[in-house]
């Protein structure tokens, strides 16, 4: 005990100043081993939550997360920590699309990050996210869908239902089986634009009777 390292001594300093009766040295190797070591997701999260995208593109970030991570983290988990530190308007994107798989969303956000001015990408804010993408990623809309349409139409009609359901039960009620174009699927309400054909606002206007 006499040779452990002051910094590993601080850390169970209680035991030597109250050691068991009996077992002493079992008892400090087991406290010492509990108090020094986070647990593997917590010292992931913080590994991972350092990490800035910087010059790289967002799959490269990606992939640069992925190697951190190892093989010990979900998906899922990857994907929130990785959206979270996409810029902001990126980011809306790849959180609006949450049925396709990481490396779909990976190339859709790689497509914004290059046809996108990059330093109007930085400066944008959550609270003008909105607005910005209405005005800059109209090009973007083919591009999407074509990526979208490689799963089943119907399956992703389904999940968009289900989620918009969660949201409102009344609006999914009044939408259900009909078709909306790709503003409306991505922002609804808030959407500004609408690209025929669309029965969004139709149907909304019937609500507003």
């Amino acid at each position: 005990m006499a040779q452990l390292e002051p910094k590993y001594a601080l850390e169970v300093q209680d035991i030597f100043s109250n050691p068991p009766e009996t077992d002493k040295y079992a008892t400090l190797k087991r406290e010492l081993i509990h108090r020094m070591s986070a647990s593997q997701s917590q010292r992931i999260r913080q590994l991972l939550e350092q990490e800035e995208m910087g010059d790289r593109t967002p799959s490269q970030f990606l992939r640069h997360m992925r190697s951190l991570a190892g093989t010990s983290v979900t998906d899922d988990f990857l994907r929130t920590l990785w959206s979270s530190r996409l810029p902001a308007m990126i980011g809306a994107i790849v959180t609006a699309q949450a049925d396709l798989t990481l490396s779909k969303l990976a190339e859709i956000a790689d497509q914004i990050y290059e046809s996108t001015n990059r330093t109007q990408l930085a400066s944008v804010s959550h609270g003008t996210v909105t607005q910005a993408l209405l005005k800059r990623l109209e090009s973007m809309e083919l591009r999407i869908a074509e990526l979208s349409r490689s799963r089943p139409q119907g399956q992703f009609n389904r999940k968009f239902r289900r989620r918009s359901g969660s949201r409102s039960s009344s609006r999914a009620s009044s939408t259900a089986g009909k078709k909306h174009c790709w503003y409306h699927r991505i922002f609804g309400e808030r959407s500004t634009k609408c690209r025929p054909p669309c029965s969004y606002l139709s149907g909304n206007a019937k609500d507003r009777h």
